[in-house]
């Protein structure tokens, strides 16, 4: 059975939860908006920075850490984007690392996006 873990981020319209819980597994999916629900503006550096703020916001809702993620794929919409986004992305992250992919994409689903993650944790004890 899944459950919903609930944050504080902007409360989409849309048919999602920012994340779940199910078999042992937190997914998760964060994209660059702020409180307002609006896109961040600033470039890609601001863009990963609320990406990652974003996504540390949600796992602690659910009572994890950055030590707990196990994979993250990672949407960017231009490959000179991706050095940045590692620069920021490294801040976040102690070895062992997440496993990782990344991905240069043609668009996401607001056009002003530059990035977005899809990323899995482990809940321990579930």
């Amino acid at each position: 059975m899944k459950q919903a873990v609930k944050t504080d981020l902007f409360a989409s319209k849309a048919p999602l939860e920012w994340a779940v819980i199910a078999n042992g597994q937190l997914s998760t999916a964060q994209i660059p908006i702020n409180a307002e629900g609006q896109v961040v503006e600033g470039g890609i550096e601001a863009q990963a920075r609320q990406t990652m703020e974003n996504f540390k916001h949600t796992l602690g809702a659910a009572e994890l850490t950055m030590d707990d993620v196990t994979q993250v794929l990672i949407y960017v919409t231009d490959r000179e984007y991706l050095p940045v986004f590692n620069q920021v992305y490294a801040e976040y992250f102690n070895a062992p690392y997440p496993n990782r992919a990344a991905m240069v994409v043609a668009g996401l689903a607001r056009e002003e996006m530059l990035c977005e993650i899809v990323a899995y944790a482990a809940v321990p004890g579930a």
